[in-house]
């Protein structure tokens, strides 16, 4: 494997836990499960805050959302397949966005 693919690979697992671990630190301290609809309740400083917190935590909530789609709706296999790579190249963009911050952190 080249080192690019293994950087993205990085990234990709990277971005996965670390959208994981904000959807599951969200959960545990609202006791409510993160959604996109935090962005329904209009322009307040709220809404703000959590649109870095969806844009990081975004392929978890797709992919959950996709898994319970499946179970409870039987959706296609078409949008199954397009909502994993959706999540997985947004996954491999924030992964390489939490690996930069993190290098950067380390090095200072």
């Amino acid at each position: 494997m080249s080192p690019e693919s293994i950087n993205h690979l990085f990234a990709f697992a990277m971005g996965f836990a670390f959208a994981g671990m904000l959807a599951t630190g969200y959960q545990f301290a609202t006791s409510r499960v993160l959604s996109f609809r935090l962005l329904e309740n209009g322009p307040k400083p709220a809404t703000l805050a959590a649109v870095p917190v969806l844009a990081f935590a975004a392929p978890f909530i797709i992919m959950r959302n996709t898994i319970r789609g499946c179970q409870t709706e039987g959706r296609s296999f078409q949008l199954v397949v397009a909502s994993t790579v959706v999540a997985g190249v947004w996954s491999i963009m924030s992964g390489t966005v939490t690996m930069m911050a993190l290098t950067a952190a380390v090095r200072h």
